[in-house]
């Protein structure tokens, strides 16, 4: 290869990546000045190079001009020191049995989690501030019942009521606010919150233009062993006949009815991702098709570019 080959290979190269950002650039001005909730849970949390991998990713929504907010979970954090102390861990529903002692757990390394994941954001240069969901009343719980009547969840809670100054004010002060799933009640009693709630009580109190929950799923998946039956996007209606059709079981089933009622409640889209695919973020929120499923409300159009296609003719 001569050296002119070399050149124009390297020029070429330019400008497959200069067209990149002419495609994000609708995006980038549809977006701005945006709040964007997002949800990290799953065995990404135990994955340092992905999880700097995605707070890279949000680190650039951030500076081209979205306003993001991270709420996590620590379940495998959580588990690791329950083990290590001995205790036994519970469920009941895919909800972690909280006793007092539990709960010390939960909370301190809750806040490990929340430590590291500000130590990587204020590293790329951008402002970030962890936050108890205790922290300013940010969320107000009331105990959760059990389905099962027979059994106690202990301080497991459901929010009531989220104090949105708290964030707002973070977020009019340039932080990113980097949220954990804890709570207290109106007798100052603390409770272990499902950070899915969490996230979706954020996106709901703020009007989120997008809630995202990364994971390790590729997002919904007609055949659940078929990651080809992965759907792009869909409406709430067909999430409510997926489900009556018995086409999504298990842990999906709840996370997609959070979907459907922070959409109902004025969330834009609310988008599943599989946070071990590299930049998944940018791809579902600056490509025409992103990489994960994007559930709207039916009076959206499923495809950004058919909006500016309206919008255009109507011009």
């Amino acid at each position: 290869m001569t050296t002119n080959d070399v050149k124009k290979e390297s020029i070429q190269e330019n400008i497959e990546k200069a067209e990149i950002l002419i495609e994000a650039l609708p995006y980038i001005q549809r977006f701005n000045g945006k709040v964007i909730v997002i949800k990290c849970g799953g065995s990404l949390m135990d994955d340092a190079d992905r999880m700097a991998a995605i707070i890279e990713d949000v680190v650039l929504l951030k500076v081209v001009g979205f306003k993001p907010i991270i709420v996590h979970g620590g379940g495998k954090e959580i588990s690791h020191w329950i083990d290590k102390t001995g205790l036994e861990t519970k469920f009941v529903n895919g909800l972690r049995v909280t006793d007092e002692k539990t709960l010390e757990i939960v909370e301190m390394a809750l806040a490990k989690v929340n430590g590291a994941l500000v130590r990587n954001i204020e590293a790329l240069g951008e402002k970030a501030m962890g936050v108890s969901g205790k922290s300013g009343s940010l969320f107000k719980a009331v105990k959760k019942d059990s389905d099962d009547e027979s059994e106690d969840l202990g301080f497991v809670g459901s929010i009531k009521e989220v104090n949105s100054k708290v964030l707002r004010d973070m977020l009019d002060n340039d932080y990113l606010p980097v949220v954990y799933p804890l709570a207290m009640d109106d007798e100052f009693n603390t409770y272990n919150i499902n950070a899915d709630d969490a996230a979706c009580a954020v996106a709901k109190v703020l009007k989120a233009e997008k809630l995202a929950f990364l994971s390790d799923v590729p997002g919904v998946l007609v055949d659940r062993d078929d990651p080809d039956s992965l759907i792009s996007e869909m409406y709430t209606d067909e999430v409510k006949q997926l489900i009556e059709d018995g086409k999504v079981v298990g842990g999906m089933i709840p996370k997609l009815y959070n979907c459907v009622d922070a959409i109902n409640k004025g969330v834009n889209r609310v988008h599943i991702l599989d946070g071990r695919i590299p930049h998944c973020l940018l791809l579902e929120f600056f490509t025409d098709r992103g990489s994960g499923t994007a559930i709207m409300n039916p009076k959206e159009f499923r495809y950004y570019k058919q909006e500016l296609s309206r919008k255009e003719k109507k011009g």
